[in-house]
């Protein structure tokens, strides 16, 4: 293994929870008034933190969300993640191949804690993922594309950014892995592969991910 930490974004790595969410934001953004499609989600929010979304509406509208939209919109997304939510295929393999090699290996993720325990508890993946292996975009100032988040899971682990890997699937964790100075993997499985141009590798299936880290 060439790194000494694998630090993985969460919805569309670990957890299939982008077409859900971004499904769920679409049609809430809607319903306020601020016509949003599917597409126009996954371009403008995916692998962003909540405030993103706050912020993008006030720029484009001059209107705030209602205060309790990111309770209503979460309390909708965990429903959701309850019926249909499903580990990324291959992902299990990739967590088993790191933890059976000794590798050191957490989640750094735009979402909030509880939406990270929610999504893990109903895929599976909760085994994989103490406390101390679970940083969120709450933790810190700035979420992606600031490097912030990265940079303070090396830390807390233990690692110096150059020694780590970054497994990401959305241009704003792209760019902010890159300006942490971390090699990142960029996850093809749902964005085209040119949105992601700035990754160190490009990948479309994850059972492929254990030996692009080694080799």
């Amino acid at each position: 293994m060439r790194y000494d930490l694998v630090i993985f974004d969460n919805d569309g790595v670990l957890v299939d929870s982008e077409p859900i969410s971004n499904r769920l934001l679409a049609g809430y953004l809607t319903e306020l008034g601020h016509p949003t499609s599917y597409e126009d989600s996954l371009r403008d929010y995916m692998g962003g933190a909540m405030h993103r979304v706050h912020d993008l509406v006030l720029e484009r509208t001059g209107r705030r969300l209602p205060e309790d939209f990111d309770d209503v919109f979460h309390g909708r997304v965990f429903a959701a993640f309850e019926r249909e939510l499903e580990p990324v295929p291959g992902a299990v393999g990739v967590l088993e191949k790191l933890a059976a090699d000794g590798v050191a290996y957490c989640v750094a993720s735009s979402g909030s804690h509880e939406r990270i325990r929610v999504g893990h508890r109903k895929a599976g993946l909760d085994r994989w993922f103490e406390d101390r292996r679970i940083f969120s975009s709450q933790d810190v100032g700035r979420g992606k594309p600031a490097p912030d988040l990265f940079l303070h899971a090396a830390g807390r682990m233990g690692v110096a950014p150059e020694r780590c890997a970054v497994i990401e699937d959305s241009p704003l964790g792209v760019q902010a892995a890159v300006a942490a100075g971390m090699d990142v993997y960029g996850f093809t499985a749902m964005t085209p592969a040119a949105k992601l141009a700035g990754a160190t590798r490009l990948f479309g299936d994850m059972g492929e991910l254990a030996d692009l880290l080694v080799g």
